[in-house]
């Protein structure tokens, strides 16, 4: 299996508009709490910075960050799910409340989508990012096991196709 010496995600850090926008939708809608944040004026390097970064914290101690900043430009925008989303795992029936939540909050909530080792809904967040809630299904675990679902020959095959 792995060699790496890597333990787990600690958080993965994105750009937000509004950090109190941010917060009512990860806390408030889809229930992470805000767990820590603190404004940035330098930089590391020395460059002067007003900028807020916030933290909400999953069941296992993992977070999902953001930073609220406009000390330089960045473009917001609706990103396409295979260009940037961020996917999250809750059991089988929080995805299935979470989809009548959604629509009972006139969001626009896609799924429930079948993936054969996991169901997933999908939301967008207040920033434009497509938010996934994911459960695993039966079968998961050995969907997800390189030593036989065929992962490298299927990405050889793949590359393949596109080089020839």
């Amino acid at each position: 299996m792995s060699t790496t010496k890597i333990d787990k995600l600690h958080h993965a850090a994105y750009r937000c508009r509004d950090a109190e926008e941010t917060r009512k939708f990860y806390e408030d809608f889809i229930g992470l709490p805000l767990v820590n944040a603190f404004e940035i004026h330098e930089t590391k390097t020395g460059r002067t910075t007003d900028t807020i970064h916030v933290f909400f914290q999953m069941a296992d101690g993992t977070h999902v960050a953001f930073f609220e900043t406009n000390d330089h430009s960045f473009e917001f925008k609706e990103q396409h799910d295979y260009d940037l989303h961020l996917a999250l795992e809750v059991s089988y029936p929080h995805l299935e409340a979470m989809l009548q939540k959604g629509k009972d909050a006139g969001m626009t909530v896609r799924g429930i989508a079948d993936h054969k080792v996991m169901h997933s809904i999908y939301f967008r967040d207040p920033n434009g990012y497509v938010l996934e809630l994911t459960a695993r299904v039966d079968g998961h675990d050995e969907g997800m096991n390189p030593e036989t679902n065929g992962a490298r020959d299927n990405l050889a095959k793949w590359m393949a196709r596109k080089n020839s």
